[in-house]
């Protein structure tokens, strides 16, 4: 979704810039990978590495091993990268140990940097960090992620605040989205439902936090018995209820709908009608402030501070008290009116390729 924008701008170049396309293979999964460039009007990716899941440094170095081989026989003049993935930084430490013919190493455009959680517990930070200290171009999507690497010392020629890529999809794909049936397939109709996804190992890797989980879906029943929830439930997560043997738990809840992930365009419309969200996931974060959704997150802490000083979202950890507070308070009513933040406009993906364009 943040790369989709940025291939359709650069290809109105083609003429002057040739963009291709590696899919590292660390999304893997055919509902979370396949459906998303055939739904986002993609091509078929130029190159294909393959690596599948692993454990961290596993899948970061086969993605290095791999792509050195391919960058060294593509000789980019640039190589952008997205977010705060292993693939992410994988990409940022093989261009760094690759110098050109004049000397210098590969350049890297990030694209969402500066955004930073403090904590360093999560991986993602970590690859936050380091990918933008070997970064040549810093595209930062909100102002606290501008603030972030000024606090930090770096050039502030190379920050370039931008807006939003994953904005940019929302807003081209949004009346698309409107075409979707899913509501209808799912028997549920507009704001009477509430969305939950939840992927982090933090939340999902331990027995005592799918407990948790389980009772916060119960909560919701106890609230307005009828909520529907519907879960698309990410493979991880549906590994580990199945490992800790509460499966039978979660298909018992009243009004639980568990299906597999969603492609774009349907699960677009399932956020923009919801009820509610609840989420572990940034981006989810970020959709929900611009559609001016109620959001939920489940985590401690948010590399996007601007989805709670300006948008719709709630950070609740996996406190069962803070989150029963916060669905009370939106189904009587008292909903938090956000606006949407500075360059989400749709346009975000355009000043990128200006800003490539100029220095290239």
């Amino acid at each position: 979704m943040k790369m989709a924008p940025i291939h359709k701008e650069l290809s109105k170049f083609k003429n002057n810039i040739i963009h291709k396309i590696i899919h590292t293979g660390q999304h893997y999964d055919k509902k979370m990978s396949d459906i998303f460039f055939k739904e986002l009007e993609l091509p078929k990716p130029n190159i294909y590495l393959g690596v599948g899941s692993k454990s961290h440094a596993e899948q970061t170095a086969m993605i290095m091993i791999k792509l050195e081989k391919v960058l060294l026989k593509e000789k980019p003049d640039l190589v952008l990268v997205y977010g705060d993935v292993n693939s992410t930084i994988a990409a940022g430490l093989v261009c760094a140990k690759i110098y050109r013919e004049d000397g210098n190493p590969i350049p890297l455009a990030h694209i969402e940097s500066g955004l930073r959680s403090f904590d360093r517990t999560m991986p993602e930070e970590i690859n936050r960090i380091l990918t933008d200290n070997i970064a040549e171009f810093l595209f930062v999507t909100e102002k606290s992620g501008y603030d972030n690497l000024v606090k930090s010392g770096f050039d502030k020629e190379k920050i370039h605040f931008v807006g939003n890529t994953m904005i940019d999809s929302l807003n081209y794909y949004l009346k698309k989205s409107s075409e979707s049936n899913i509501l209808k397939e799912l028997c549920i109709s507009k704001k009477s439902y509430t969305l939950v996804t939840l992927h982090r190992p933090s939340n999902v890797d331990e027995k005592i936090n799918l407990e948790r989980i389980y009772r916060i879906l119960s909560n919701i029943n106890n609230i307005n018995s009828s909520t529907e929830i519907v879960f698309p439930i990410h493979p991880r997560t549906a590994k580990m209820i199945d490992r800790f043997k509460l499966r039978k738990k979660f298909d018992e809840l009243q009004n639980l709908i568990i299906t597999e992930p969603f492609g774009y365009i349907d699960f677009l419309e399932l956020i923009k009608n919801a009820k509610y969200v609840l989420t572990d996931s940034g981006g989810i974060q970020e959709e929900t402030t611009y559609l001016n959704v109620p959001c939920i997150t489940l985590r401690n802490n948010t590399e996007r501070p601007v989805t709670i000083t300006e948008g719709t979202n709630f950070l609740c950890g996996l406190s069962e008290e803070k989150i029963y507070n916060e669905i009370k308070k939106i189904e009587s009513g008292k909903i938090k009116k956000g606006k949407i933040p500075k360059y989400w406009d749709g346009k975000a993906a355009e000043r990128i390729a200006s800003t490539l364009m100029l220095n290239f």
